[in-house]
């Protein structure tokens, strides 16, 4: 498998013991709920602000829905939420494939390691749910510790503009997207109802 978690920085937050969690990181990182909307919008707003909406990315998700099981969140020690992550699904030139974004952290938490933990929690999820790839829009330096590399997505094109050295992929299966060219098209994903907070 091309994806591998072997280093012990790699923690899945949500899948450790929780009196470790107090060790590892105040942070506890669990499936995004429907009480949780209006908060994950104020957090993408205060990182991204109204331009999120005018992405190419935005356009791959506009409609759909995330992929099951796949949209998280994370929360502090009382419960608020100070992350977010969700992993849509695309096809990448007629292969399946997943978009992961937006990732955003609250500016108060962003030195705890929140945002590698969602990207590791997600890509672990995608993995065990029988995902094969993911794309990504974003920063190479700090994208490549996750595994993502530019070479996966050079015969690829996306639905609008993009800087083509940040658009980068990564396979959770050895050969995923070798084959894989031409446009990046949204998946539909069946629609899913989240859980009801208790």
């Amino acid at each position: 498998m091309a994806f591998e978690l072997a280093s012990p920085n790699h923690v899945h937050a949500s899948r450790v013991a929780p009196a470790a969690l107090v060790d590892l990181a105040p942070f506890e990182i669990r499936d995004e709920a429907p009480s949780d909307l209006a908060a994950r919008e104020a957090l993408l707003d205060d990182a991204f602000g109204p331009v999120r909406f005018l992405k190419t990315c935005q356009r791959l998700r506009d409609g759909s829905a995330p992929a099951p099981g796949l949209a998280l969140v994370a929360t502090d020690g009382v419960g608020a939420l100070i992350g977010t992550l969700r992993l849509w699904p695309v096809l990448a030139g007629g292969r399946a494939a997943l978009l992961l974004g937006p990732l955003a952290v609250a500016a108060r938490s962003r030195s705890l390691g929140v945002g590698g933990a969602l990207i590791r929690e997600s890509l672990v999820r995608a993995a065990d749910f029988g995902h094969r790839a993911v794309l990504l829009v974003g920063d190479a330096p700090y994208y490549a510790r996750f595994g993502f590399e530019r070479r996966f997505t050079e015969r690829l094109t996306m639905p609008g503009p993009v800087e083509r050295a940040r658009f980068l992929g990564v396979e959770l299966v050895d050969g995923a997207l070798s084959a894989a060219r031409g446009r990046v098209v949204p998946a539909a994903a069946p629609a899913i109802t989240l859980p009801q907070a208790a």
